[in-house]
């Protein structure tokens, strides 16, 4: 069940960025709030940009005992020493991930708003299943994640569960008793602080 208190704090990178100075944002961001793991999300096919970019997160992550997973590339955790990946396609691809990294690595499947998908991705093995998005958002479908599919799987479910897309604050606060994390990303990295911007989105949960 979920900490009632206390979701943690699952950062997404934006789907781009400047290596040259992505990393020291982050960094600040991780220097002021207390975050449990990193997603490296690039829209980018381009194998070298990804793992270069890996590389540098990895460093400023590693660095803070803060695990990082990476979007999808699933023969790059082990190549590049991350800690997991963040399937796209529901439960699909979830036991032949488990089976290629192993017990020790997270896997983790975005379900959409699908509880059956999100049921047979934890039977699968997954290490927690997200939703979303929880908030408007003109990207895929239009479809939400409602409050009472957290609500529901917070009581019958103990697989962990993310909340994530299109975040605000109303909706951080309404959620904190039926999630376990917040996928947090775009909503505090157009900002021209998002260490800032993001205190104030873990200060909603209080």
């Amino acid at each position: 069940m979920a900490d009632i208190e206390h979701p943690q704090i699952y950062l997404i990178t934006p789907p781009d960025f400047e290596l040259s100075s992505f990393p020291d944002r982050l960094a600040a961001v991780l220097d002021i709030n207390t975050v449990a793991c990193v997603r490296l999300a690039l829209a980018s096919m381009d194998e070298d940009r990804v793992a270069r970019a890996a590389d540098a997160l990895r460093e400023v992550t590693h660095a803070r005992d803060i695990a990082l997973t990476v979007t999808s590339h699933v023969q790059l955790v082990e190549r590049l020493g991350l800690d997991g990946v963040h399937l796209l396609d529901g439960a699909r691809a979830v036991r032949k991930t488990r089976k290629t990294l192993g017990a020790d690595a997270i896997v983790g499947a975005y379900c959409g708003n699908s509880r059956h998908d999100g049921m047979t991705a934890g039977e699968a093995g997954a290490d927690y299943v997200s939703f979303g998005p929880v908030g408007i958002s003109g990207l895929g479908s239009g479809a939400i994640a409602e409050a009472d599919l957290f609500s529901w799987w917070s009581e019958m479910i103990e697989l962990p569960v993310v909340a994530e897309g299109a975040l605000n604050a109303d909706l951080i606060r309404s959620l904190t008793p039926v999630t376990d994390f917040f996928g947090i990303g775009e909503e505090i990295w157009a900002a021209d602080d998002p260490a800032a911007a993001l205190k104030q989105l873990i200060a909603a949960m209080a």
